[in-house]
């Protein structure tokens, strides 16, 4: 029978990497507490509309990548490619722009694109989300470039660049909107087939396109930040001097537009070389008009996201103390009834046991203690029990000697021993 093996796309996460998960969690957890955001938990399920209306559907995610299909009932579903949208949708169900002047949130958790597979890049994926509702004064967008740093500066990471540019307005785009399609008009034989389809309906996507001959293009082209209007470029200018306030170093990208339709203004993405050509493993930027065009009152917002699978490919590898553990080897019914009562004691302290589960001969018990590489082994039997003790072997020195059979006394002899 054939073996049934993951999906493409989707795999296990174990061992190292999964530390390294743990790790990222545990530090963003501890800045976002320090910055006043608290986590929500958002479905994975949500209408296709809903991301259809805020990614934008010429954008690749709502084109190509989404994993959609309809339900019983008839509706269209698709599992979330990524975060925000389902933020504002919270946002917005949970009346909570009626109840606060200013939100932050985050989130934490799985998303999934059908794109093609590549390093550092799965179907199902995991990102950690961060948003801020009810703020357009640019120190919100300095700030979040902070808590990135802090971040990073965590996990030990210093290897990488902070990109960032001003997209403008919904005024600004409309004007260089003409700028540029006279530019491509010029130059449509040298666009890929999606990029035709992009200067139809938002010329501004053909900058994120990857394809090599499309970029090429484009490095020739006009630029949309020469187009900002004055409350954009004063916007754009207050948030670099913020940023230098903080002490971060940043580089001004003027191609850098994303590949998402919703982006207002302020726009940034977080490189490293080590990754190959697909460098960003975060980035993020302002929406001021996303709020408004799902329904509610003109609101302020601005987050990013974090690739988890990449940016733990940049952290170093974390060199850990081996754990010291015991073995308890029992021989006879009499010595396995201990068994319960010095695990519950040696829980309870957090100190290590491990057993053999089946009833075996002393000297396979200290083969298995040996192979799973045990410091210490207590050994009883029907003889330690009759003499009220138990034997304590050092498998390091190979010595031993005898304790009294009191679980106190024992509990207080292994947290001695087996201590750093």
């Amino acid at each position: 029978m054939e073996k049934i093996r993951t999906l493409r796309g989707f795999r296990d996460i174990l061992g190292e990497e999964l530390g390294k998960f743990r790790d990222i969690e545990e530090a963003f957890r501890k800045y976002s507490t320090r910055l006043g955001f608290r986590q929500i938990e958002l479905p994975i399920l949500e209408k296709t509309e809903l991301f259809v209306r805020t990614i934008g559907d010429a954008t690749d995610i709502v084109e190509k990548e989404m994993f959609t299909f309809i339900d019983a009932g008839g509706d269209s579903l698709s599992m979330r490619p990524e975060a925000t949208a389902g933020m504002v949708r919270s946002y917005l169900q949970e009346g909570l722009y009626a109840t606060e002047r200013l939100t932050k949130v985050c989130t934490i958790g799985p998303m999934f694109r059908h794109e093609r597979p590549q390093k550092g890049r799965y179907r199902e994926f995991h990102q950690i989300d961060v948003e801020v509702f009810g703020v357009k004064e640019p120190l919100i967008d300095a700030e979040l470039i902070f808590m990135i740093r802090m971040f990073l500066d965590e996990l030990d990471i210093s290897r990488y660049h902070i990109e960032v540019n001003s997209v403008g307005c919904k005024t600004c785009r409309e004007s260089f909107r003409g700028i540029l399609l006279e530019f491509f008009a010029t130059r449509k034989s040298e666009l890929c087939e999606d990029c035709l389809r992009r200067l139809e309906k938002n010329p501004l996507r053909i900058f994120d396109c990857k394809n090599q001959q499309c970029i090429r293009v484009t490095a020739d082209s006009p630029l949309l930040f020469n187009s900002l209007c004055d409350e954009c470029r004063d916007h754009f200018d207050l948030f670099q001097k913020y940023v230098t306030g903080f002490g971060i170093k940043i580089e001004v990208n003027k191609r850098l537009v994303r590949g998402l339709d919703y982006y207002t203004k302020t726009v940034f993405e977080i490189t490293s070389d080590d990754l190959g050509a697909q460098k960003a493993f975060m980035a993020g930027g302002r929406y001021d008009d996303l709020v408004e065009e799902m329904g509610g009152p003109a609101t302020a917002g601005i987050g990013f996201a974090v690739g988890v699978e990449r940016l733990a490919m940049l952290m170093p590898q974390k060199t850990e103390e081996p754990v010291r553990e015991c073995f308890f080897a029992c021989i006879g019914d009499r010595a396995h009834d201990y068994l319960i009562l010095l695990l519950k004691a040696c829980s309870s302290e957090g100190i290590p046991l491990k057993y053999s589960y089946e009833a075996k001969s002393l000297k396979a018990q200290m083969r298995y203690a040996d192979n799973l590489k045990c410091d210490l082994v207590l050994i009883l039997g029907d003889d330690e029990i009759e003499k009220n003790i138990v034997t304590l072997r050092d498998m390091t020195g190979k010595n031993q000697e005898e304790l009294p059979l009191n679980i106190d006394h024992i509990i207080s002899v292994l947290k001695n021993r087996l201590s750093p």
